[in-house]
């Protein structure tokens, strides 16, 4: 069975009666095109599909050619046409017959579930190409789950509010940790919603990407300067005092006779109110399906709101490794779970082997062979290394890595990643240097941030008209210095030029998980890009 839909309940009853049903499912992103729709549901055999809502029904049944196995769709949202389309209340009212006809029909499919029996067929997006069917069977979920509750990150009486989309591997292994512990997890994947939620759930847990912590952190460090004098130096004593005080008690160090008083005022005067905003109860947050910056991390955990990373790909279940609460470090995504094994190949690139390692991928034996090593070894694609602690740090992704023409490697992730931070403005840079003898940049706007820099101007246009104006430019260039002086000299940024529009998955050059796709971006721009060369 095939879900199309956003995170809602509906997503996880779907989820969960397929899995107890001893079937299978495939996510589709309800942004997913046409075309790559009808490619998943026909690539993965899909008998039923649960769609949210008309729109992506119609998506289905205006390529019905395409995908012939298709023979019946379910809608969360809608009524049904007596045919091809059923209606969610229907469906429960032929469980509800079901069940009272047979009450042992579940008890029955369920022991007839083995480890290995497919349970998730999750297409990753991919940053190239087409996308693959990542096979994960039932164990790899209850390996997660176990992992999880044997590391106590998560809590029985823990409050988790779920927004992330379940049809990423993040999302669904968030759901294996609740079954496995049983805390009370709330369910609404409205991102605009995620504001006005947090103060009536008052959760203890949350996860997210880290483009929402970076947007929380840009957010308050700009409201904080564009205060009174006053309210911005007591703003920024609050985040020096609580880093430096922390900083000495991890390192095992006296942090000084007035340190609880210190943080105590601190907490009062700042951090109190921040940690309002996520409902106050915030025990700690995880962040993953990209690089954290270091300088976000820290920033979190001196108001209070303490971050953990972990690492991990759709090809082994989500989780590979993550930061221990108690063993906070920062630019980390910390050692294995409980039962993983990573391990650094010879050109850097991170290996892993688990019992949450996946059967393969779906009808591509081929691809199998260059993914799944001998020994049940992962490649990951990612390059990393090991502390002396057996902690994962991450540099950048393999065929990221670009090589200038004067034989430099750069990583292009880290960089973006530091920018990100630095800059208020931006949404994302895109480093350009392959087999170029300086290095370049893309950077689109963060929409938002736009549309108040330009009321702090006193400027007026669109989005094109603004991102080219010379204020726009001349608060770029001033981000691009501080970046470069934290780069080496190979890295920094010579040229930049400001695009017109944000970067989208509408026009692919975004994941459905936000990941750049560099080679769309380098097509979709190569007019900016020849020019900065030219």
């Amino acid at each position: 069975m095939a879900i199309a839909s956003n995170t809602r309940v509906e997503w996880v009853l779907a989820d969960g009666a397929v899995m107890l049903a001893g079937g299978a499912n495939t996510t589709i992103y309800p942004s997913t095109g046409e075309d790559d729709f009808a490619y998943i549901v026909n690539d993965s055999g899909a008998r039923f599909l649960v769609a949210e809502d008309q729109s992506q029904a119609d998506k289905a049944l205006s390529q019905r050619d395409e995908i012939p196995n298709l023979e019946k769709i379910i809608l969360i949202d809608g009524l049904g046409d007596g045919d091809r389309v059923m209606a969610w209340a229907e469906l429960e009212s032929l469980g509800a017959q079901t069940l009272a006809a047979d009450p042992a029909v579940v008890q029955r499919a369920v022991a007839a579930i083995k480890p290995e029996s497919l349970a998730t067929l999750i297409y990753t997006s991919g940053t190239t190409g087409r996308p693959k069917g990542v096979m994960l069977p039932h164990r790899n979920w209850v390996f997660q789950g176990a992992s999880m509750q044997a590391l106590e990150i998560v809590q029985p009486d823990d409050v988790q509010f779920l927004w992330l989309p379940l049809a990423h591997s993040f999302g669904k292994v968030l759901l294996s940790a609740a079954y496995q512990v049983g805390f009370v997890t709330y369910i609404d994947g409205r991102v605009p919603k995620i504001v006005e939620n947090l103060p009536v759930v008052q959760p203890t847990i949350m996860a997210g990407v880290p483009r929402i912590f970076e947007k929380i952190y840009q957010g308050a460090n700009a409201k904080a300067k564009a205060g009174s004098g006053a309210k911005a130096k007591i703003f920024d004593w609050a985040f020096a005092a609580s880093t430096e005080i922390k900083g000495k008690q991890r390192a095992g160090q006296f942090a000084g006779p007035m340190a609880p008083a210190r943080l105590a005022l601190a907490d009062k005067l700042v951090f109190s109110k921040i940690q309002a905003l996520t409902g106050g109860r915030m025990r700690v947050m995880i962040s993953g399906s990209a690089a954290l910056n270091g300088d976000v991390a820290r920033w979190f955990d001196a108001a209070g709101l303490p971050i953990i990373e972990g690492y991990g790909l759709t090809e082994n279940s989500a989780a590979a490794c993550v930061v221990r609460p108690d063993d906070l470090v920062f630019g980390s995504v910390g050692q294995p779970l409980p039962g993983t094994q990573v391990m650094i190949a010879e050109d850097g690139e991170v290996l892993l082997r688990g019992p949450h390692v996946m059967s393969g991928y779906w009808n591509l034996p081929e691809v199998n062979a260059e993914t799944l090593l001998a020994d049940g070894w992962l490649a990951t694609g990612d390059i990393g290394e090991l502390d002396d602690q057996g902690r994962l740090k991450i540099t950048d992704r393999k065929k990221d890595l670009v090589k200038t023409s004067g034989g430099k490697y750069i990583a292009p992730g880290q960089i973006a990643a530091q920018f990100k931070v630095i800059s208020a403005l931006a949404s994302n840079l895109v480093v350009q240097a392959s087999d170029r003898n300086y290095v370049t940049a893309l950077i689109s706007l963060d929409p938002e941030a736009l549309e108040k820099f330009a009321a702090e101007q006193g400027l007026s246009g669109d989005y094109a008209t603004l991102s080219q104006s010379p204020e726009v430019r001349e608060a770029l260039q001033a981000d691009i210095d501080t970046l470069n002086a934290q780069l080496n000299r190979w890295e920094t940024i010579k040229k930049f030029a400001v695009l017109p529009r944000d970067l989208s998955e509408e026009d692919g050059e975004l994941t459905a998980s936000l990941k750049v796709k560099r080679k769309v971006i380098a097509e979709n721009f190569s007019d900016l890009i020849e020019a900065m060369y030219a």
